[in-house]
């Protein structure tokens, strides 16, 4: 996998993140958010694309940066999002973007700037 298609992948995994938190601060919440019908739809599509594109980042890469539970994770959330839309439990979401998804943009973040460095 190329320097760029890495550095693609982070800066739209890092753009998904900062989009899921304008949402939420849009809202004066997560719950406010996800209460509002198309809060609700744009968390649940940048869960979705943040899933995909870590999937799609070398297993080199996830290993090197301990991220390989995570994109696991991210991955069945993307899957569960895209196949059971309206099965999908809030209070998971919720707690997705209040306790995984800070850990991941810091994991992130350590890619990009390595990457921006090199």
């Amino acid at each position: 996998m190329s320097k760029v298609s890495i550095i693609a992948k982070v800066d739209f995994i890092l753009e998904m993140i900062s989009n899921i938190e304008k949402i939420v601060k849009r809202h004066n919440g997560i719950i406010k958010a996800l209460d509002d019908y198309e809060g609700k739809m744009a968390i649940m599509m940048g869960l979705l694309q943040i899933g995909e594109s870590l999937n799609r980042i070398d297993k080199e890469y996830l290993e090197k940066y301990d991220l390989i539970e995570d994109t696991k994770g991210a991955y069945n959330v993307r899957n569960f999002i895209a196949h059971d839309y309206d099965g999908v439990n809030m209070t998971v979401v919720e707690d997705i973007i209040r306790i995984y998804l800070p850990r991941l943009k810091e994991k992130v973040l350590e890619i990009q700037i390595e990457f921006r460095d090199d």
